[in-house]
């Protein structure tokens, strides 16, 4: 029998997020694993026409990361007082790909993420992060689906 020690659950803050964070707090109690939450702050692609100084759109990817952090540490407290062993960390790239990669740096025994999050055209055209995830992970991946109506 396998053991799962690491259980990696990305987060984008959303309703769908928190609902599959339930699902892995159980299981982590379960089979006394540790918990990594990580939140990965994609690359903004601006339009040729906006002018950055007249915006302040170059500060942007900073202030993404101030706001996540906020987050991540509500979800600390929330952890905290389930008692749970979790470590949180803020990345920044594309999703799937940093997502993949902390799994495989960290020896992540499961990835548990909701079927879909804060959507846009992009899941539309390139397909969503959850399925690229689930295609390439060298791990079991737990896909948590989502009500329609949560977010």
């Amino acid at each position: 029998m396998f053991k799962i020690k690491k259980i990696l659950v990305p987060s984008d803050f959303s309703k769908g997020f928190l609902y599959t964070l339930n699902y892995a707090v159980e299981i982590a109690k379960a089979m006394a694993a540790e918990l990594h939450i990580i939140h990965v702050i994609e690359p903004i692609i601006f339009s040729s026409d906006v002018v950055l100084t007249n915006y302040g759109l170059d500060e942007l990817p900073n202030e993404l990361e101030i706001y996540a952090k906020k987050d991540m540490e509500k979800i600390a407290k929330t952890l905290t007082e389930k008692e749970v062993t979790f470590t949180t960390a803020v990345l920044h790239g594309r999703a799937d790909e940093e997502i993949l990669d902390y799994a495989r740096k960290q020896h992540i025994d499961m990835i548990c993420m909701p079927t879909h999050g804060h959507g846009n055209i992009e899941n539309f055209l390139f397909g969503s992060t959850a399925e690229k995830v689930l295609r390439k992970a060298s791990c079991p991946v737990l896909s948590v689906r989502v009500k329609d109506n949560m977010d």
